[in-house]
């Protein structure tokens, strides 16, 4: 059994993994909020425990069972954001704090059996994928509304950036996972773009937002 601190770090290493599947000790340190020396002691441990692929100076990579752990913690953490809003009635800015501490129960088929209340969900209430129980992370083909072109008609399919005050925005502007979205024009030297949807014949996005909203092409 992992403690929570090294769940954490496994977490976090899948999550800042880049497309080499490598994440850099001071980005690790930045994004679990820890200081280098802390963090450098606990991927050693990791690496002891043959998690954690560790060298001095170079990127840190998860092993094969390292990354099917993390992976299992995020379901764990994706399947109980789903359950809160589908089951329990939380809009989707409440769930990540819960779901934080719900996701080191070491009880696998309580899991499972969430899984198959809500009907074997691919995605969580915020469209990222859920690993299935083998550790699986599901193949999306999604790109960010920032890449669109201008006369794209997309389907709203991931929000990757899910603060609290983001998803009230999103709560506000009326979008959500499934929205159908028209791209009309770019804005200025690249500020955002010109959108349309359901009941919002025009309505401005900033490039910051269209950076973190991930559609599919319908």
């Amino acid at each position: 059994m992992r403690s929570l601190a090294e769940e954490n770090y496994l977490k976090g290493l899948f999550q800042l993994a880049n497309d080499a599947g490598e994440t850099g000790v001071q980005e690790l340190s930045r994004h679990l909020g820890i200081k280098m020396p802390t963090v450098n002691s606990m991927v050693k441990r990791l690496a002891e425990k043959g998690l954690v692929h560790y060298e001095s100076y170079r990127p840190l990579r998860l092993t094969e069972s390292g990354r099917q752990e993390a992976a299992l913690i995020i379901r764990k953490h994706r399947l109980t954001e789903m359950f809160l809003v589908e089951k329990m009635g939380f809009g989707w800015e409440r769930v990540h704090e819960i779901a934080e501490q719900v996701e080191h129960i070491q009880a696998p088929e309580f899991f499972d059996r969430m899984d198959a209340l809500l009907g074997f969900p691919d995605t969580d209430p915020h469209g990222a994928p859920i690993p299935d129980p083998a550790g699986n992370m599901p193949i999306l083909n999604r790109i960010r509304l920032s890449e669109c072109q201008a006369g794209d008609q997309v389907r709203l399919a991931m929000v990757t950036h899910t603060p609290t005050e983001f998803l009230r925005f999103l709560d506000q502007k009326g979008l959500a996972i499934g929205s159908l979205i028209r791209v009309k024009s770019f804005l200025h030297e690249g500020a955002g773009l010109i959108i349309s949807y359901t009941g919002h014949p025009s309505e401005r996005f900033e490039q910051k937002h269209c950076e973190v909203l991930l559609v599919e092409k319908i």
